[in-house]
């Protein structure tokens, strides 16, 4: 399973077409920092399911701030990272995904991509693919039971 991940678009739906057509995901899944970003990249591809959060700017208050899934046996937890605190450090994060169990944290608002593996738990921020000059997404891999996160320089 190949699953594209993206956050804080900000208005930027051609960047995340891009993203799209360079990886042939299964699934999206969208952190937040422009609803409307999401449905119109779902418009755009309706046959590739998509998740998504609310992000600091968004303004939806019937929409979930985070979401868990569990994928292929993986506990996944889909956030913004703004109630987490994610700018100041990753502690609270971590003990988030410690209590809860996970697999992977999803995260972006500091439009910094990273990859770090904490004890169990693979913590992930696919940076912002609304950057004016160095957009960047996410890809998550899970086969055979092995679970994998990078991520890319939008081309």
């Amino acid at each position: 399973m190949k699953i594209l991940v993206l956050s804080d678009s900000h208005g930027a739906v051609s960047p995340m077409e891009q993203a799209v057509e360079q990886t042939s995901p299964d699934l999206i899944l969208h952190l937040g920092d422009c609803w409307r970003d999401g449905e119109r990249l779902h418009d755009r591809f309706p046959s590739i399911p998509l998740e998504q959060v609310l992000g600091n700017c968004d303004f939806r208050p019937t929409e979930p701030a985070e979401r868990l899934l569990e994928l292929r046996g993986k506990r996944i937890l889909l956030c913004h990272g703004h109630t987490y605190g994610v700018k100041q450090s990753l502690v609270t994060a971590g003990f988030a995904a410690e209590e809860q169990q996970l697999d992977l944290f999803l995260f972006g608002h500091t439009h910094r991509p990273l990859v770090d593996r904490r004890g169990r738990t693979l913590f992930l921020n696919p940076g912002s693919i609304g950057a004016p000059t160095r957009p960047s997404y996410g890809v998550v891999t899970i086969q055979d039971g092995q679970l994998d996160g990078r991520t890319w320089w939008l081309a």
